[in-house]
Parts: structure tokens; C-alpha cells; sequence
């Protein structure tokens, strides 16, 4: 069924009385799921590192990007299919990981939610090393829909070899390693609410849970278990290190955090069989380029050696595609499908991830795209002059 057809069903719901449930556009989702969600929550979700700059900067740099209509092509048929470590996908939409999922609906089984609205829509989901429910126990939920394991390298490697085995164990398809969040950037919206919810002993059941670091502390108490935990959260890690994680598991190895060519090179002379360009969205590091200014030149340095994953800034179906026309093999989403989490659970979620596809398609068709090649073909700075 093309993804288009969800507007059609939008519509005919309406004949019948029934309008939407949830927003159509990102600016009122943001709003009603803001004012739904606790303070603390609004911060760390919404909230960006410093003045947020580079958060705004995420967004607004896909203005500067445009496509050109193609007309008479007859593209009645779109293919959005892509392949991604062996397994071909019927869109490149993927949801970014996000730490906090796990909080924002009321029952606290936030990544079991993305978890069903993955298993009903195909599009795959990235998961937090910060979760409220083990991985083994979130992936159950997933059906026949890939998933995907993002690892906060701890500074205790019997650790973080153990959680890297137990989601290869538990069916996750790649293991994405964050290389930006080894420390927590100047967040002025998560300070002034005093928030870290780590420390108060929030999204860390994948530690508690792990037989190596119940060695540690053998407590499930977060006055126990916080302060064996944030000590060892932040690893800083180096090429060095490289070599021992790739050691650590038969996955797809992604590196998150990539945004220079040099660092991509270097990367896939190192092995990795994956990029991700991220900068976080913006919630790290502050007064830099967004991630799609760095894209290109990500994908010109992996030359298709290997698949540039992609986020940071992705609020549409529109934007979905622009980031395809610059490159990228799949495209993350972040903070939309929380909202969508935070107004109705894994329906709220489903419902972001069917608008944002349903989007996509009807752009392609009416600028007379078939496909993801015939948008790369015609994508051109606003301000070119062809």
C-alpha cells in the first residue's frame, strides 16, 4: 500500500465524523505534547546545548535546500525502498535512539510503545542504551521489524562487552556507538530545572539488569546503583579503541557522531561498516554547522563504501526526502515521534511515522519522482542559479 494512501484514510474518517486524533503539523504536535509532559521531561526533550543555536540551525538549514519538478515523468509508483545491512526496508525512515522514551508515557514503558508502533509500520527503531525496560524485553515487541542497539561505551569494558552481547544475543541488527555524549554539554534548560534523570536513577534497567554489573552493585536501589553507575557512564573513546569494539561483536558496527570527512575515512579504514552523521541534534554542542551542512561531504568521503545513516533536525516528510537527496542511505527522526509518544503512546507514534512517509510520497509523486535517485538528481540550493 502506497504511503500516500494514509491521507486518503484521514479523509474519509472525516466523512464519518471522526477528524484526526492527533496534530497533522509538527508545530501544534510539539505544542500539545509539550504541555502534556512534565516540566523535567519538556527540557530534556525539547531542549538544546547553550543558546541552541545549533539546534535551530538543525532545522532551518533545509530551507536552503529545494527540488526541482519533474513533469510528465508518470510517477504513479514510488520506490522508497532501501537496503541496510542485509535486510531491505520499504521506506529509509528510522527513529533516532532518544534516552528518555522510556518516561514519557504514564505507565514508564515508553520504549516498549516504539517498540509495537515499529512492528506496525516497518519503520525500525534505534534504541537507547538508557532504557526503563530491558532490551531483551523492549525487542520482543518489535515483530518482524529490524531494531537497532545505539551503546553508550561505559569505562568498564566486562560492561559494555556484556551489553553489546546481549543485544546481539537478543536479535538487534547493528550496534551504533555514540561517540559525542561521553560527557553531558551545557544544557541551560535541563539546569534550570535541576533535571538529569539518570541521576535520580531513571532509564538505567539495561545496567541493572546486566549480570556484570550486578557484580558491581547488587541492588536494584538508585541511592546503590547511581553511584556505581555515573562514573563509569562517560568513555571517551579514541581510535584506539576501535579495534576492541569491533572485537566485540559479528554486528554491523555504526559510529554515531560523525560529521568531517577525515573522521569517516579514518573510520571505514578502521572497519566500521557504518557512518552516522549527528550532531546530537543539537543537544550537545553548541555553535557549530547542523548536520545537514556536514552531510555531503560525509557521503562524498564514504564514496558508497559504506551506508551514511543520518539525523538531527528532521521535523517532516519534506525533510525526510532532502536528506535523502543529499545522500543519506536512511533518515532518523527524534523528537516528533516522542511528541507523537507523549499524546497517545505507540498510536501517537505510529501516527507521526505514517504522516511523515504519507508526506514524502506525496511529494515524490506530484514533483514526478519514482524514486530516491530521480530526487537526488534534483535537489539545488535555493539560492543556485541554474
Amino acid at each position: 500500500m502506497p504511503f500516500a494512501d494514509y491521507q486518503n484514510g484521514i479523509y474519509l474518517q472525516a466523512l464519518s465524523g471522526n477528524p484526526p486524533e492527533f496534530p497533522m503539523a509538527y508545530a501544534e504536535l510539539e505544542a500539545k505534547a509539550v504541555a502534556a509532559l512534565p516540566a523535567s521531561l519538556q527540557s530534556f526533550i525539547g531542549g538544546g546545548a547553550g543558546d541552541e543555536f545549533t539546534q535551530r540551525r538543525n532545522v532551518e538549514a533545509f530551507a536552503e535546500w529545494g527540488l526541482v519538478p519533474r513533469m510528465l515523468a508518470g510517477a504513479t509508483q514510488r520506490d522508497l525502498t532501501v537496503e541496510l545491512f542485509g535486510h531491505t526496508y520499504a521506506s529509509p525512515l528510522f527513529m533516532a535512539p532518544v534516552g528518555v522514551i522510556g518516561l514519557v508515557p504514564e505507565d514508564h514503558h515508553g520504549d516498549i510503545a516504539v517498540a509495537r508502533a515499529a512492528a506496525k509500520t516497518g519503520v525500525p527503531a534505534m534504541f537507547s542504551t538508557l532504557m526503563e525496560d530491558p532490551l531483551e524485553e523492549v525487542i520482543a515487541h518489535t515483530g518482524d521489524t529490524p531494531a537497532f542497539f545505539q551503546l553508550y561505551t561505559p569505562k568498564n569494558r566486562d560492561v559494555a562487552a556484556s551489553l553489546v552481547g546481549r543485544a546481539e544475543r537478543a536479535g538487534y541488527r547493528a550496534i551504533a556507538v555514540t561517540l559525542d555524549a561521553w560527557i553531558t554539554g551545557w544544557r541551560p534548560r535541563d539546569l534550570a530545572t535541576g533535571n538529569f534523570p539518570q541521576l535520580r536513577g531513571h532509564v538505567l534497567r539495561n545496567y541493572t539488569s546486566d549480570p556484570v554489573f550486578r557484580t558491581l552493585v547488587d541492588s536494584d536501589d538508585p541511592r546503590d546503583v547511581v553511584p556505581v553507575w555515573a562514573p563509569m557512564f562517560g568513555n571517551s573513546l579514541s581510535w584506539s579503541d576501535l579495534e576492541w569494539l569491533r572485537a566485540l561483536t559479528d554486528l554491523p558496527l555504526v559510529l554515531k557522531g560523525i560529521c568531517h570527512p577525515d573522521d569517516a575515512r579514518r573510520a571505514i579504514d578502521h572497519g566500521v561498516d557504518g557512518i552516522y552523521c549527528s550532531n546530537h541534534g543539537g543537544r550537545q554542542a553548541n555553535g557549530g554547522l547542523s548536520t545537514l551542512e556536514c552531510l555531503p561531504g560525509i557521503v562524498e568521503a564514504c564514496d558508497g563504501r559504506v551506508p551514511v545513516l543520518f539525523d538531527s533536525g528532521v521535523r517532516s516528510g519534506t525533510d525526510l526526502i532532502k536528506a535523502l537527496g543529499l545522500g543519506a542511505t536512511m533518515v532518523g527522526v527524534g523528537r516528533p515521534y516522542v511528541y507523537g509518544l507523549a499524546l497517545g503512546g505507540a498510536s501517537g507514534v505510529e501516527h507521526v511515522l505514517r504522516m511523515m512517509l504519507a508526506e514524502a510520497d506525496l511529494l515524490m509523486a506530484v514533483n514526478g519522482y519514482p524514486d530516491i535517485a530521480s530526487v537526488r538528481a534534483n535537489m539545488r540550493r535555493v539560492t543556485a542559479v541554474s
